[in-house]
């Protein structure tokens, strides 16, 4: 009885991997596409230069 528990130890592992990668691909088709907003990227995008610009202003001697 135990000689059949080795082989079953040594599956389970690649097996599992095979399984979750298989959801993995799986659920990825299933994802709905959600494109960035470009009103909101813009908007974060100046608002981080600003940042920027503030922080070398604060650097300079």
């Amino acid at each position: 009885m135990t000689e059949l528990l080795y082989p079953l130890a040594l599956l389970a592992c690649p097996m599992g991997m095979g399984v979750m990668m298989w959801m993995m691909m799986r659920g990825e088709k299933k994802a709905p596409d959600q494109p960035a907003t470009t009103d909101t990227s813009s908007h974060e995008l100046s608002r981080l230069r600003a940042e920027v610009d503030q922080l070398r202003a604060a650097q300079r001697p």
